[in-house]
């Protein structure tokens, strides 16, 4: 009989998710642990040794001898070297003068736990997740988009997720055809799709939409400006007004053209929404669908699906970084 068991590793700025998950997709156990104060890799590295150590060990996985081996969703994760690179939001993958530098954190966890460990970023994790647990169980070829405080894409093609030639492909977020003017992005470009259509940029065109329109009506005018977010604005559209539901539709059709654009590149079965934003539902499916289909040639129209992610939201993490440890 195989090892029944994986581990999937979630690494976020804030915090690290953790949990143990068998061939189903049943989390067999689960904890976490706050990242914020750690400002070393060593101190890091201690913590996350000591959490694995315990639920692997604990009474209901049986030790690692049960325990096929270990994946781990990152940002900046490099599914070729094992490494995370230059990731500016994790305090503890710095040098002491405050700049980013490479972590090899599989050679690390190896050596730390004696188990095969596999790294990618966060959006790729949540696309292999998909298509062993999720919207994509049967499908060869399609996007996973997350919709968060940044915009990230996995590409699936024929079964297999696409890292390009250096273990990065895949940063759908970062481009420019929608808009090659516009808002500054962190990443240092201008016009990127992250910055429109991101839970941070949808407050931020709320924001603008007040301050064009001063005299127009909103909910969202309780609220000071600087402390509107996604969901303020998801829940005022949701009661019918109108300001927000334009900003729903505005974010909408700015991604909906970018997916036709996406839809050019690899034709994929489908395009799946996952991450907080895909939570307002028709708010932002309706105007992206009907943008896509207003911008995909003819050979295409009628055939992607746009679908939400059934990976389950409190879960998806673990479940996405579990995924690729069943290849080891």
């Amino acid at each position: 009989m195989g090892k029944p068991y994986v581990v999937g590793i979630d690494i976020g700025g804030q915090s690290t998710k953790l949990g143990v998950v068998d061939a189903r997709g049943n989390i067999i156990i689960q904890t976490s642990f706050d990242t914020r104060d750690i400002t070393t890799l060593k101190g890091y590295m201690d913590e996350l040794e000591k959490t694995l150590s315990r639920i692997i060990n604990a009474p209901a996985v049986g030790g690692k001898e049960k325990v096929k081996g270990i994946g781990i969703g990152a940002p900046n994760g490099n599914y070729y070297k094992g490494t995370i690179e230059s990731a500016p939001n994790l305090k503890w993958a710095k040098d002491k003068h405050g700049n980013p530098e490479v972590v090899y954190l599989k050679k690390n966890v190896e050596s730390a736990l004696g188990l095969p460990v596999v790294v990618t970023n966060d959006a790729n994790a949540a696309a292999q997740g998909e298509m062993i647990y999720g919207a994509a169980k049967g499908m060869k070829n399609f996007i996973e988009i997350t919709l968060g405080t940044g915009v990230g894409s996995g590409i699936v093609i024929d079964g297999k997720v696409v890292y390009g030639h250096d273990g990065f492909a895949g940063e759908l977020g970062h481009t420019t055809s929608v808009r090659r003017t516009g808002r500054l992005c962190n990443c240092g470009k201008v016009g990127c799709l992250e910055t429109y259509a991101s839970a941070i940029g949808v407050a931020r065109t709320a924001r603008e939409l007040l301050e064009i329109e001063p005299q127009r009506p909103s909910i969202l005018r309780n609220i000071p400006a600087d402390e509107i977010t996604s969901k303020d604005v998801a829940e005022a559209a949701a009661k019918g007004d109108e300001l927000s539901v334009d900003v729903f539709s505005y974010t909408g059709r700015l991604l909906g053209e970018a997916f036709a654009d996406f839809v050019a590149f690899s034709a994929p079965e489908a395009i799946i929404l996952f991450g907080g934003l895909a939570q307002a539902g028709e708010l932002i499916f309706k105007p992206t669908v009907q943008a896509m289909e207003d911008n995909l040639l003819s050979i295409w129209k009628g055939k992607v699906k746009v679908l939400h992610s059934e990976l389950p939201g409190s879960e998806a993490a673990i479940l996405g970084s579990a995924a690729l440890a069943w290849e080891l």
